[in-house]
């Protein structure tokens, strides 16, 4: 087994931290359709610092009978049935995005992934309504346990919209780009990674004086 470098398991009690974000054709995660998912990696670099190492996302094809919400789809621009999309069902779309994220638990030492995210209830109730529609056996992530940057975003920098926390970082954010799954996804995972390492400088601080 390839162990990374400085492995992550002791820093967040055995958990991979694994940025999700998920599109979707409404509000409940057993009635309508996880249309788009993306998957950010966060590892330390040899510096001992947070940082993106590894993105995945794909479309997905609408579950059968799935309700598909106009004002949801007008929010987030997808064309569930848009012969470009290029998308995937749901089990394949899983398998995609979990098979990476069990090497990452692995070569870091953890016992398993839990989800990062924005918000993150109701990217976690998503997946986990697509985890049973698919009867998948090998999800990496914690059932219920999640990180939240909406959280943090609020103890770092006193704001917890997701656009206003990234500005209060110091990054850019592209409000064209917004509402793509990779797009907020890499955002979130770069506001959790500065949060981190932030703490990380805090407490050297702390221990310095």
């Amino acid at each position: 087994m390839e162990t990374h470098a400085i492995p992550i398991d002791r820093r967040f009690r055995g958990y991979l931290p694994v940025i999700i974000d998920i599109e979707t054709s409404g509000f409940n995660p057993k009635k309508n359709a996880l249309l788009e998912i993306a998957a950010v990696l966060v590892e330390f670099n040899a510096d001992g610092n947070l940082e993106i190492t590894e993105r995945y996302s794909t479309h997905v094809i609408p579950f059968k009978n799935a309700e598909l919400d106009e004002s949801a789809l007008k929010f987030n621009g997808i064309d569930p049935y848009h012969p470009f999309r290029m998308a995937i069902d749901e089990d394949e779309a899983l398998h995609m995005i979990f098979k990476p994220i069990r090497h990452a638990v692995k070569r870091n030492l953890c016992t398993r992934a839990i989800l990062v995210g924005h918000n993150p209830a109701f990217d976690l109730n998503f997946l986990n309504a697509a985890i049973q529609r698919t009867q998948n056996k090998r999800s990496p992530f914690h059932p219920f346990s999640s990180f939240d940057t909406a959280t943090l975003g609020g103890l770092a920098y006193q704001e917890t919209v997701l656009a206003k926390v990234a500005k209060a970082a110091g990054l850019e954010w592209d409000n064209e780009k917004a509402h793509s799954a990779l797009y907020d996804a890499e955002m979130t995972a770069t506001l959790f990674c500065k949060i981190v390492n932030r703490w990380k400088q805090m407490e050297a601080f702390i221990g310095e004086t």
